[in-house]
Protein backbone atom coordinates (compact mmCIF):
# COMPACT_ATOMS: atom_id res chain seq x y z
CA UNK A 1 0.00 0.00 0.00
CA UNK A 2 1.20 3.38 -1.01
CA UNK A 3 1.25 6.53 1.51
CA UNK A 4 0.77 9.67 -0.77
CA UNK A 5 2.06 12.16 1.62
CA UNK A 6 4.37 14.18 -0.94
CA UNK A 7 3.48 16.89 -3.22
CA UNK A 8 1.47 14.29 -5.26
CA UNK A 9 -1.37 12.00 -3.29
CA UNK A 10 -1.84 9.64 -5.75
CA UNK A 11 0.44 7.38 -7.63
CA UNK A 12 1.99 9.48 -10.68
CA UNK A 13 3.79 7.84 -14.02
CA UNK A 14 6.53 10.27 -13.50
CA UNK A 15 7.58 8.61 -9.92
CA UNK A 16 6.97 5.27 -10.97
CA UNK A 17 9.12 5.96 -13.82
CA UNK A 18 11.97 7.61 -12.02
CA UNK A 19 11.30 4.07 -9.17
CA UNK A 20 11.62 1.83 -12.25
CA UNK A 21 14.33 3.17 -14.54
CA UNK A 22 16.24 5.81 -12.21
CA UNK A 23 15.34 8.76 -13.87
CA UNK A 24 13.07 10.99 -15.63
CA UNK A 25 11.36 9.10 -18.73
CA UNK A 26 9.42 10.94 -21.33
CA UNK A 27 7.43 9.65 -24.49
CA UNK A 28 7.75 10.43 -27.94
CA UNK A 29 4.04 10.21 -30.08
CA UNK A 30 4.61 8.57 -33.58
CA UNK A 31 2.55 8.41 -36.41
CA UNK A 32 2.54 5.20 -37.94
CA UNK A 33 0.10 5.50 -40.47
CA UNK A 34 -1.99 3.17 -39.17
CA UNK A 35 -6.01 3.35 -39.41
CA UNK A 36 -8.54 2.03 -37.19
CA UNK A 37 -10.83 -0.91 -38.18
CA UNK A 38 -13.93 1.25 -36.40
CA UNK A 39 -13.02 3.31 -39.62
CA UNK A 40 -12.86 1.23 -42.42
CA UNK A 41 -15.02 -0.70 -41.84
CA UNK A 42 -14.26 -3.96 -40.63
CA UNK A 43 -15.98 -3.05 -37.07
CA UNK A 44 -17.78 -0.06 -37.87
CA UNK A 45 -16.97 3.58 -40.20
CA UNK A 46 -16.25 7.23 -38.94
CA UNK A 47 -14.36 5.81 -35.60
CA UNK A 48 -15.20 6.86 -32.10
CA UNK A 49 -17.59 10.11 -32.61
CA UNK A 50 -14.73 12.39 -30.93
CA UNK A 51 -12.01 10.76 -32.88
CA UNK A 52 -10.06 13.54 -34.92
CA UNK A 53 -9.22 13.15 -38.29
CA UNK A 54 -5.80 12.47 -36.96
CA UNK A 55 -6.70 9.50 -34.64
CA UNK A 56 -5.64 11.39 -31.59
CA UNK A 57 -2.19 12.05 -33.14
CA UNK A 58 -2.67 15.40 -33.22
CA UNK A 59 1.19 16.19 -31.46
CA UNK A 60 2.89 13.59 -33.25
CA UNK A 61 5.83 14.98 -35.72
CA UNK A 62 4.67 14.97 -39.46
CA UNK A 63 3.29 11.30 -40.28
CA UNK A 64 5.06 12.01 -44.01
CA UNK A 65 8.64 11.62 -41.90
CA UNK A 66 9.41 8.36 -41.53
CA UNK A 67 8.80 6.99 -37.77
CA UNK A 68 12.80 7.38 -36.74
CA UNK A 69 13.05 11.21 -38.05
CA UNK A 70 9.54 11.26 -36.02
CA UNK A 71 11.22 10.42 -32.79
CA UNK A 72 14.27 12.49 -33.26
CA UNK A 73 12.45 15.39 -34.18
CA UNK A 74 10.21 15.30 -30.92
CA UNK A 75 12.67 14.02 -28.85
CA UNK A 76 15.36 17.06 -29.49
CA UNK A 77 12.09 19.62 -28.74
CA UNK A 78 11.85 17.47 -25.26
CA UNK A 79 15.37 17.21 -24.20
CA UNK A 80 14.96 20.90 -24.27
CA UNK A 81 12.51 20.87 -20.85
CA UNK A 82 14.47 17.80 -19.48
CA UNK A 83 17.94 17.22 -20.86
CA UNK A 84 18.94 14.21 -18.98
CA UNK A 85 16.16 11.76 -19.47
CA UNK A 86 14.97 8.30 -20.85
CA UNK A 87 12.79 8.21 -23.76
CA UNK A 88 9.65 5.99 -24.54
CA UNK A 89 8.83 5.72 -28.12
CA UNK A 90 4.78 6.09 -28.02
CA UNK A 91 2.45 4.92 -31.26
CA UNK A 92 0.13 7.37 -30.55
CA UNK A 93 -2.09 7.82 -33.49
CA UNK A 94 -5.33 5.95 -34.36
CA UNK A 95 -4.79 1.32 -33.60
CA UNK A 96 -1.52 0.67 -33.56
CA UNK A 97 -1.45 -2.89 -33.83
CA UNK A 98 -4.30 -3.24 -36.92
CA UNK A 99 -2.08 -4.65 -39.56
CA UNK A 100 -0.15 -7.62 -40.09
CA UNK A 101 2.75 -8.92 -38.12
CA UNK A 102 5.09 -9.12 -40.69
CA UNK A 103 4.30 -5.26 -41.22
CA UNK A 104 3.86 -4.38 -37.20
CA UNK A 105 7.41 -6.68 -36.44
CA UNK A 106 10.14 -4.27 -37.86
CA UNK A 107 8.26 -1.38 -36.77
CA UNK A 108 8.71 -2.15 -33.27
CA UNK A 109 11.92 -4.21 -33.08
CA UNK A 110 13.59 -0.96 -34.69
CA UNK A 111 11.80 1.48 -32.08
CA UNK A 112 13.03 -0.50 -29.38
CA UNK A 113 16.77 0.68 -30.59
CA UNK A 114 16.11 3.81 -32.15
CA UNK A 115 19.28 4.99 -29.15
CA UNK A 116 20.32 4.09 -25.91
CA UNK A 117 17.97 7.05 -24.41
CA UNK A 118 15.04 3.85 -25.35
CA UNK A 119 14.12 2.37 -22.05
CA UNK A 120 10.78 0.75 -23.48
CA UNK A 121 7.85 1.24 -25.94
CA UNK A 122 4.02 2.12 -25.51
CA UNK A 123 1.23 1.08 -28.04
CA UNK A 124 -1.83 2.60 -28.26
CA UNK A 125 -4.70 0.34 -29.85
CA UNK A 126 -8.07 -1.36 -29.44
CA UNK A 127 -9.42 -4.46 -27.59
CA UNK A 128 -10.25 -5.79 -31.11
CA UNK A 129 -7.24 -5.65 -33.07
CA UNK A 130 -5.12 -8.02 -30.36
CA UNK A 131 -5.36 -11.39 -31.98
CA UNK A 132 -3.19 -14.08 -30.72
CA UNK A 133 -0.70 -13.44 -33.47
CA UNK A 134 -0.05 -9.90 -32.35
CA UNK A 135 -0.08 -10.97 -28.60
CA UNK A 136 2.69 -13.53 -29.23
CA UNK A 137 5.09 -10.68 -31.34
CA UNK A 138 3.90 -7.99 -27.90
CA UNK A 139 5.08 -10.87 -25.61
CA UNK A 140 8.35 -11.38 -27.61
CA UNK A 141 9.00 -7.38 -27.94
CA UNK A 142 7.97 -7.22 -23.95
CA UNK A 143 10.86 -9.96 -23.16
CA UNK A 144 13.44 -7.67 -25.25
CA UNK A 145 12.14 -3.99 -23.22
CA UNK A 146 9.03 -2.86 -21.68
CA UNK A 147 5.92 -2.99 -23.76
CA UNK A 148 2.91 -0.26 -22.42
CA UNK A 149 0.19 -1.30 -24.33
CA UNK A 150 -2.82 1.45 -24.47
CA UNK A 151 -6.33 0.22 -24.86
CA UNK A 152 -8.96 2.71 -25.50
CA UNK A 153 -11.95 1.56 -23.19
CA UNK A 154 -13.79 4.79 -22.31
CA UNK A 155 -16.56 3.69 -20.45
CA UNK A 156 -18.20 0.40 -18.82
CA UNK A 157 -21.79 1.29 -19.64
CA UNK A 158 -22.73 -0.18 -23.48
CA UNK A 159 -25.38 2.32 -23.81
CA UNK A 160 -22.23 5.37 -23.91
CA UNK A 161 -20.41 2.68 -25.73
CA UNK A 162 -23.33 2.73 -28.42
CA UNK A 163 -23.73 6.32 -28.38
CA UNK A 164 -19.58 7.25 -28.86
CA UNK A 165 -19.80 4.79 -31.69
CA UNK A 166 -16.60 2.17 -29.83
CA UNK A 167 -17.59 -0.90 -32.31
CA UNK A 168 -16.89 -3.26 -29.64
CA UNK A 169 -18.57 -5.02 -26.13
CA UNK A 170 -17.35 -4.52 -22.75
CA UNK A 171 -16.49 -8.02 -22.87
CA UNK A 172 -14.47 -7.89 -25.80
CA UNK A 173 -12.38 -5.58 -23.79
CA UNK A 174 -12.33 -8.15 -20.70
CA UNK A 175 -11.42 -10.68 -23.36
CA UNK A 176 -8.42 -9.23 -24.84
CA UNK A 177 -7.06 -7.39 -21.49
CA UNK A 178 -7.01 -11.37 -19.63
CA UNK A 179 -5.01 -12.76 -22.88
CA UNK A 180 -2.19 -9.82 -22.37
CA UNK A 181 -2.04 -10.00 -18.94
CA UNK A 182 -1.34 -13.85 -19.03
CA UNK A 183 1.79 -12.87 -20.80
CA UNK A 184 2.88 -10.31 -18.51
CA UNK A 185 2.73 -7.36 -20.56
CA UNK A 186 1.23 -4.33 -18.59
CA UNK A 187 -1.73 -3.01 -19.71
CA UNK A 188 -3.04 1.34 -19.73
CA UNK A 189 -6.71 1.46 -19.88
CA UNK A 190 -7.92 5.05 -21.33
CA UNK A 191 -11.49 6.32 -19.90
CA UNK A 192 -13.45 9.27 -20.52
CA UNK A 193 -15.53 11.56 -17.92
CA UNK A 194 -18.70 13.79 -19.10
CA UNK A 195 -19.88 11.14 -21.52
CA UNK A 196 -23.07 12.33 -22.73
CA UNK A 197 -25.89 10.89 -20.19
CA UNK A 198 -23.46 9.65 -17.65
CA UNK A 199 -24.10 10.59 -14.12
CA UNK A 200 -20.94 11.11 -11.83
CA UNK A 201 -22.23 7.40 -10.21
CA UNK A 202 -21.97 5.98 -13.78
CA UNK A 203 -18.22 7.59 -13.87
CA UNK A 204 -17.47 6.04 -10.78
CA UNK A 205 -19.08 2.40 -11.59
CA UNK A 206 -16.46 2.46 -14.37
CA UNK A 207 -12.98 3.08 -11.44
CA UNK A 208 -15.32 0.58 -9.86
CA UNK A 209 -15.24 -2.04 -12.59
CA UNK A 210 -11.51 -1.75 -13.58
CA UNK A 211 -10.67 -2.04 -9.84
CA UNK A 212 -11.90 -5.41 -10.34
CA UNK A 213 -9.34 -6.49 -13.32
CA UNK A 214 -5.84 -6.45 -13.55
CA UNK A 215 -4.70 -3.20 -15.46
CA UNK A 216 -1.56 -1.55 -14.49
CA UNK A 217 -2.09 2.10 -15.52
CA UNK A 218 -4.76 5.04 -16.35
CA UNK A 219 -5.73 7.04 -18.14
CA UNK A 220 -8.41 9.88 -17.30
CA UNK A 221 -9.79 12.06 -19.68
CA UNK A 222 -12.24 14.95 -20.07
CA UNK A 223 -14.52 14.46 -22.85
CA UNK A 224 -13.55 17.16 -25.96
CA UNK A 225 -15.50 18.73 -29.01
CA UNK A 226 -13.49 19.36 -31.82
CA UNK A 227 -13.90 20.09 -35.20
CA UNK A 228 -14.00 17.64 -37.81
CA UNK A 229 -15.40 15.33 -35.86
CA UNK A 230 -19.21 13.52 -35.57
CA UNK A 231 -19.20 14.88 -31.87
CA UNK A 232 -19.20 18.21 -32.91
CA UNK A 233 -21.98 18.13 -35.68
CA UNK A 234 -23.86 16.35 -32.90
CA UNK A 235 -23.16 19.13 -29.92
CA UNK A 236 -23.93 21.80 -32.54
CA UNK A 237 -27.42 20.05 -33.12
CA UNK A 238 -28.07 18.86 -29.86
CA UNK A 239 -25.72 20.62 -27.23
CA UNK A 240 -25.43 18.72 -23.97
CA UNK A 241 -23.89 20.07 -20.58
CA UNK A 242 -20.02 19.51 -20.43
CA UNK A 243 -18.73 19.35 -17.17
CA UNK A 244 -17.13 22.26 -15.92
CA UNK A 245 -13.79 22.48 -14.27
CA UNK A 246 -15.33 22.28 -10.69
CA UNK A 247 -17.48 19.22 -12.03
CA UNK A 248 -14.47 17.70 -13.89
CA UNK A 249 -11.98 18.37 -10.56
CA UNK A 250 -14.61 16.94 -8.20
CA UNK A 251 -15.48 13.85 -10.13
CA UNK A 252 -11.83 12.64 -10.61
CA UNK A 253 -10.38 13.20 -7.21
CA UNK A 254 -13.64 10.47 -6.02
CA UNK A 255 -11.90 8.61 -9.07
CA UNK A 256 -8.88 8.55 -7.77
CA UNK A 257 -9.78 8.26 -3.94
CA UNK A 258 -11.47 4.64 -5.34
CA UNK A 259 -8.99 3.50 -7.45
CA UNK A 260 -6.67 0.59 -6.47
CA UNK A 261 -4.20 2.61 -5.17
CA UNK A 262 -1.17 0.14 -7.25
CA UNK A 263 -2.61 1.25 -10.25
CA UNK A 264 -0.06 3.98 -12.06
CA UNK A 265 -2.22 6.93 -13.13
CA UNK A 266 -0.74 8.31 -16.56
CA UNK A 267 -2.74 11.25 -16.90
CA UNK A 268 -5.36 13.10 -15.09
CA UNK A 269 -6.21 15.85 -18.75
CA UNK A 270 -6.25 15.25 -22.30
CA UNK A 271 -4.95 17.17 -24.81
CA UNK A 272 -6.77 18.89 -27.82
CA UNK A 273 -5.25 21.35 -30.52
CA UNK A 274 -6.38 25.06 -29.47
CA UNK A 275 -7.21 25.66 -33.39
CA UNK A 276 -9.56 22.86 -33.54
CA UNK A 277 -10.98 22.80 -29.84
CA UNK A 278 -14.66 23.49 -29.31
CA UNK A 279 -15.43 22.32 -25.42
CA UNK A 280 -14.80 22.75 -22.97
CA UNK A 281 -11.91 25.43 -23.81
CA UNK A 282 -10.57 25.27 -19.97
CA UNK A 283 -8.88 21.98 -21.06
CA UNK A 284 -6.29 23.86 -22.65
CA UNK A 285 -5.30 24.91 -19.33
CA UNK A 286 -3.76 21.50 -18.55
CA UNK A 287 -1.49 22.58 -15.51
CA UNK A 288 -4.73 24.71 -13.94
CA UNK A 289 -6.82 21.68 -13.71
CA UNK A 290 -4.07 19.18 -12.56
CA UNK A 291 -3.37 22.00 -9.60
CA UNK A 292 -7.25 22.30 -8.94
CA UNK A 293 -7.00 18.36 -8.71
CA UNK A 294 -3.71 18.34 -6.36
CA UNK A 295 -5.72 21.20 -4.42
CA UNK A 296 -8.69 19.53 -3.98
CA UNK A 297 -7.21 16.13 -2.88
CA UNK A 298 -5.42 18.41 -0.49
CA UNK A 299 -8.42 20.33 1.09
CA UNK A 300 -10.17 16.88 2.18
CA UNK A 301 -6.69 15.44 3.25
CA UNK A 302 -7.07 12.40 0.80
CA UNK A 303 -5.45 10.01 -1.61
CA UNK A 304 -5.56 7.29 -4.29
CA UNK A 305 -7.19 4.05 -2.49
CA UNK A 306 -8.66 5.26 0.30
CA UNK A 307 -11.84 3.57 -0.54
CA UNK A 308 -10.58 1.32 -2.41
CA UNK A 309 -12.14 -2.26 -1.64
CA UNK A 310 -10.40 -5.32 -2.64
Amino acid sequence: MHAFNGEKRYNTLSDSYKLRFGKKVFKVPLDGGFTCPNKDGTKGTGGCIYCSPSGSGDFTADKAMDLKTQFETIKSRMLKKWPDAYTMPYFQANTNTYAPVETLKPLFEAAQFYDDSVVGIAIATRCDALGEDVIDLLDALNKVKPVQLEIGLQTIHEKSAAFINRGHDLACFEKALKAVRQRGIEVVVHIINGLPGESEADMLKTIDHLNTLDIQGLKIHMLHVMEHTALAKYYRESPFHMLTLEEYTAITVKQIERLNPEVVIHRLSGDAPRDTLIAPKWTLKKLVVMNEIDKLLRKKDTHQGLYFNK
